[in-house]
């Protein structure tokens, strides 16, 4: 209910790491650098401040996404709940600050991207289609081997 949302802009400062859980949901995270810049007018010019980092997550069709989409350095925007965690391990304390992401993308102010709309497999229709025939009426192709995707 009182969840804490956030919108960070900043880099990926690692490779994605992606896995499954227990159950199969699919999960992929990396860190994410946000380093603050601002005016200094005394030089006259902008300069960096401090970085933070965090660590983004994403949960099912995005993780897969991100896992295709996303690269160390690549500029990007995330959008969700922000969860702080401390821990005390070996009696030193420790603050862990992680982002649910719900919204991800590239920064298109610092380049371009090539959007493509993501295909999701229809379980139903895997075994009821032959290798390379579009379905009539649904728009569904199957795409070796065996597995049937319908545009999203």
């Amino acid at each position: 209910m009182n969840e804490t949302m956030v919108t960070i802009v900043g880099n990926a400062a690692t490779d994605v790491r992606y896995s499954t859980t227990s159950a199969g949901v699919p999960l992929a995270s990396f860190r994410l650098a946000s380093t603050e810049r601002r005016y200094d007018r005394q030089q006259g010019a902008w300069v960096d401040g401090e970085t933070s980092f965090v660590t983004v997550w994403a949960w099912r069709w995005m993780a897969e996404n991100v896992v295709s989409s996303v690269s160390k350095g690549d500029p990007l925007l995330v959008a969700g709940k922000l969860r702080v965690r401390e821990r005390e391990q070996d009696g030193k304390r420790t603050v862990t600050v992680d982002i649910d992401a719900w919204a991800l993308g590239h920064d298109l102010s610092r380049g371009t991207s090539a959007f493509r709309r993501a295909v999701r497999a229809r379980p139903e229709l895997v075994e009821q289609q032959p290798s390379w025939e579009r379905a009539d009426g649904g728009g569904v192709a199957v795409v070796p081997p065996g597995r049937v995707v319908a545009p999203v």
